[in-house]
């Protein structure tokens, strides 16, 4: 089997509720530790699904797409997910962004790391968050420290899990069996409750 691309917007789906978005660092434990409350996931974590950021110095990077961005420019990351850690009680932003990159069908390693290396070189520069609307009341200044989590795919290519392996960057792996399954019940579900109707 393959990875088609309802696999990969199946996934972007999932994550992107902040229930999923725990279970997703569950599976990397350092990241899991950086959650301030378990107890308060919706207030503790904020997933933004590909996020946007305002730049607030210019960036001009011959080396990486040959990159130009204004000040006061607003772009969208290369990346399908920026989790945000919140401390429940103050309603204030904490030092540590993660950013989730799931891998897209028929994509290489080296796009795949390019992805990260471009959003390394956006933050490393002045930014602040363009907020959801909900949540436009968060302090969105940049953060102290950032870090990614690479989500693959069973059938992913294996020489991307190795050069994963040899840059020492984190990933999890996906099962498409479970989603088909998932996409099969929820089916047979749905055929069941609209014959029970008639």
């Amino acid at each position: 089997m393959t990875v088609k691309q309802n696999h990969y917007e199946d996934v972007l789906a999932k994550y992107c509720k902040a229930e999923d978005a725990i279970s997703l660092l569950r599976r990397y434990r350092p990241y899991l530790e950086a959650i301030p409350s378990l107890r308060r996931p919706n207030d503790s974590l904020i997933p933004i699904p590909f996020p946007l950021i305002r730049m607030r110095d210019p960036i001009a990077q011959a080396g990486l797409d040959n990159m130009v961005v204004g000040a006061n420019e607003t772009i969208c990351l290369p990346c399908e997910l920026g989790i945000i850690m919140c401390e429940p009680d103050w309603k204030i932003k904490m030092g540590i962004e993660i950013f989730v990159l799931v891998y897209r069908p028929h994509e290489e390693l080296s796009d795949l790391l390019l992805r990260w290396r471009k959003i390394q070189v956006l933050l490393s520069k002045g930014y602040e968050w363009v907020m959801p609307f909900r949540y436009r009341h968060i302090y969105s200044e940049a953060a102290e420290r950032i870090f990614p989590l690479f989500v693959l795919f069973e059938e992913t290519p294996q020489r991307i899990r190795h050069g994963l392996d040899g840059a020492a960057l984190p990933y999890v792996i996906e099962s498409l069996e479970a989603q088909e399954l998932s996409d099969t019940t929820f089916d047979e579900e749905l055929f069941s409750t609209e014959e029970s109707s008639l």
